[in-house]
């Protein structure tokens, strides 16, 4: 199974020691993890997790303004996504009440860089594991779940029908789709006359998934036929 697509997953990191942060953010990046937010006290994680709609949040259980208990629950309260505490309280007593609370894994520090990204993985790949990946192309990213692509660290989101004609192209990638196909993929069992209107929204999609959308190099005209969508890997 690929599970690359897991490093693009929003991580929400909480804890007081500045030390700390910059040091499990310098693991997660290395490891290839791409959008960290963090946070020092209750109030800023939860004002990260409202704006970043986290998919994992690390958090400390000792921090200045409460704890990291009643911040998980606050957090469940916003959003359905795994939790691992990363505290230095190892008492059993705390264990048990982090896990009893529903997180997905307890660990103590001092801990191992290797051992902190495996179980980071762990937790993804469980999670998500019925999740479509996301689609790669030279130059961007499709996540068909989020309806967007992820470009240059930018979330850009696709319309309905972008949405339609990119998923009727990645259900044949690197193979022609006609231009009947995909008007009747947009527009239903009547696509005649729509064919202006196609190519209005495969040059929006370009700009949106092409590094140069004048010359691309991902969603390639086959003249008089059609389009491909060439996705890396396939």
């Amino acid at each position: 199974m690929d599970t690359e697509y897991l490093k693009g997953k929003r991580i929400l990191l909480v804890d007081d020691e500045e030390e700390l942060l910059d040091m499990v953010c310098s693991i997660l990046m290395e490891e290839g993890y791409r959008h960290i937010q963090r946070a020092g006290t209750v109030r800023e994680a939860l004002e990260a997790a409202a704006d970043l709609q986290p998919e994992l949040a690390i958090l400390d259980v000792m921090l200045p303004d409460g704890d990291g208990f009643s911040l998980f629950e606050k957090l469940k309260q916003m959003g359905d996504y795994p939790v691992l505490f990363l505290t230095a309280r190892g008492e059993d007593e705390d264990k048990f009440k982090g896990l009893g609370l529903g997180a997905d894994d307890y660990m103590v520090k001092p801990f191992l860089p290797k051992e902190l990204t495996l179980r980071v993985g762990v937790i993804l790949r469980r999670s998500y594991k019925n999740e479509t990946p996301l689609v790669r192309l030279a130059g961007s990213q499709i996540d068909f779940q989020r309806a967007e692509v992820l470009k240059e660290g930018e979330h850009i989101p696709l319309t309905a029908k972008e949405f339609e004609i990119l998923s009727a192209l990645c259900r044949n990638a690197g193979k022609i789709v006609t231009i009947d196909s995909l008007c009747e993929a947009a527009w239903g069992d009547n696509p005649f006359g729509y064919e202006n209107s196609l190519m209005a929204h495969i040059r929006r999609i370009r700009e949106k998934i092409e590094k140069d959308p004048s010359h691309p190099a991902s969603l390639v005209t086959v003249k008089g036929l059609g389009y491909k969508l060439m996705v890396e890997g396939k």
